[in-house]
């Protein structure tokens, strides 16, 4: 089981970002993916899930409303679509199969003026 994740990088405040994670050793259309993130000095904390089919996302409420998480099971990819960034969102951001208990290597998000 691989994830790769890629996307990240500084943005303003206001702007937006897209991850993606490139799944691979492993039937991806299975199974339930997940983004979570990972500020200095924090735990890591679920940002947003999506199931096998992509329906029913769910969202922390610190990104409701302003990330997007979908996936497309042809390419076995998952994405998380960033708007609106704040600098509260500066984090490491990865991509976790729970199924799995596999994590990516991270790509991280700044976000600064």
């Amino acid at each position: 089981v691989k994830l790769v994740e890629s996307g990240g990088g500084l943005a303003r405040p206001g702007g937006s970002l897209r991850l993606s994670c490139a799944a691979s050793g492993f039937t991806f259309s299975s199974f339930a993916m997940s983004w979570y993130r990972q500020a200095p000095g924090q735990e890591r904390q679920l940002v947003a899930s999506i199931t096998n089919s992509g329906a029913n996302p769910y969202y922390a409420d610190s990104v409701a409303g302003r990330f997007v998480i979908s996936r497309d099971n042809v390419w076995n990819m998952l994405y998380l679509q960033m708007n609106n960034l704040k600098p509260e969102d500066t984090a490491v951001y990865y991509c976790y199969a729970s199924r799995f208990a596999t994590w990516g290597q991270g790509t991280q998000v700044t976000v600064s003026s």
